[in-house]
């Protein structure tokens, strides 16, 4: 049993590491530590952004185990975003357009709001599109979009404001967080016993400057970064997104405040520009980039290793800027005031992965794991510290369990390549060798 002034540590500062020790330490947990090597946030973290997409949910007992998982931690963001004091002031509940080109794109649209519908409202007109918005936002013709609007229960999350709040308000009440060269963690250090669970079970961690830092509990919550310390089997594959801004003037500001997020999920999406910099983020949507690490035959992918670029590829810039020509054309030429990939790890079904390392052993160190945020990871920020929190004290409900559990089996023979479902692009995941030029932003002009 986890008594509250045992040693836990948390390795990675950033979405999910902020979410875990904030709500260890409201629970009365007094020696929590956090090692990240980048100040909070990261730099190739995809929670460091401006917003992310937030869409409500409730919980059911009817789904399946893996459905019911989802839900219920879909219901926990969604308290937490909408009463929680640290969470609740970065949550804008501005509504959500969501739309599609194609016909099989705009079937899968229909099954994700299947049992829903009255929820939603249909739009598939130039017109119906552009009223969506204040007029002068949405300017394009939306050739061969159809879709749905949402006016409630979705819309967006300042995102790096929430987990600097979060960062704040647990060291407020007691967390240490290490960060930089000190809080680096380079390598995870096992037990050398002479049986093969002894010498797989944790001792430590090492940081770069040549510290080993020991406790009774730790977690591993370091995103796209964990399958550079760790043997996952397979489990994770780092994905990279891309993202661009375009500086907006204190009118257009104004015009675009309060808007719900557009999402044509084969084209890309935007939210409402920042409300510090008046910068307007644009994403173009991809079934994502990976740099793919080969075995020394060449032949078979090992892993995706994660690198920092405040670039994107220039096929990226393209598709950007014609998600601008079809949405806001008066914009499609304005250049990029930034612009950068950021990463998250995908697990093979997509659903968290939350469990005990498999050779944490009773009268042991204890190991936990909690990565996977597969592209949705930042909307329950907020519930992954409850729920570790309850893989820490025992009481994790057993559907839940068996849904985020350690799960090989799932990545044998793993497609490293899988779409998982996601749209745009030529319907491929990319490989990052195949880039051929990358976009500078005091150059980007647009056509």
């Amino acid at each position: 049993m986890l008594l509250d002034d045992d040693s836990i540590l948390i390795v990675g500062a950033g979405t999910w590491g902020c979410s875990i020790a904030l709500e260890l330490v409201r629970n009365g947990y007094s020696n929590v530590t956090v090692l990240d090597g980048e100040e909070v946030p990261s730099n190739i973290a995809a929670g460091n952004d401006i917003n992310k997409i937030m869409e409500e949910g409730s919980q059911s007992e009817d789904d399946t185990d893996v459905a019911y998982a989802w839900n219920r931690l879909h219901a926990l963001c969604t308290r937490a975003w909408l009463g929680d004091p640290i969470y609740k002031p970065f949550y804008y509940r501005t509504g959500y357009v969501m739309a599609a080109s194609s016909d099989s794109a705009y079937s899968a649209l229909l099954e994700d709001i299947k049992g829903h519908e009255d929820e939603y409202q249909h739009v598939s007109t130039a017109e119906e599109f552009r009223n969506t918005m204040p007029k002068g936002v949405l300017t394009g013709d939306f050739e061969r979009w159809r879709g749905f609007t949402k006016q409630t229960g979705a819309g967006w999350v300042y995102a790096r404001g929430a987990i600097v709040a979060a960062k704040q308000e647990a060291e407020k009440l007691g967390a240490c967080f290490i960060t930089g060269k000190n809080g680096e963690v380079v390598e995870l250090l096992f037990s050398e016993g002479n049986d093969e669970d002894s010498r797989k079970t944790l001792s430590g961690v090492k940081t770069s400057d040549g510290t080993i830092h020991q406790a009774h509990t730790t977690i591993l919550a370091n995103g796209a970064n964990a399958d550079l310390l760790l043997d996952f089997q397979s489990q994770l594959r780092p994905t990279a997104w891309t993202l661009a801004h375009i500086r907006m003037t204190p009118p257009e500001a104004q015009l675009y405040k309060n808007l719900p997020v557009l999402f044509n999920i084969e084209k890309g999406f935007f939210m409402e520009p920042s409300a510090e910099t008046h910068e307007l983020k644009i994403c173009d949507e991809h079934p994502g980039y990976i740099n793919p690490i080969y075995s020394h035959e060449g032949r078979n992918i090992l892993g995706s290793r994660p690198f920092a670029r405040n670039q994107i590829p220039i096929e990226s810039e393209a598709r950007a800027r014609g998600f601008l020509k079809e949405t806001m054309p008066h914009l499609a030429g304005r250049p990029f005031s930034f612009a950068r990939i950021c990463w998250d790890a995908d697990t093979p079904d997509r659903m968290p992965l939350i469990d005990w390392y498999p050779h944490s052993r009773p009268g042991k160190r204890k190991f936990l794991i909690a990565v996977g945020g597969s592209g949705h990871g930042f909307k329950v920020m907020p519930a992954i510290g409850q729920v570790v929190l309850e893989h820490l004290q025992g009481r994790v409900d057993e559907r839940t369990r068996r849904a985020f559990r350690w799960r090989p089996e799932t990545a044998l023979n793993r497609n490293w390549w899988d779409v998982q479902d996601r749209w745009g692009a030529d319907g491929k995941v990319i490989d990052f060798k195949d880039v051929k030029e990358w976009t500078s932003i005091n150059e980007s002009r647009g056509e």
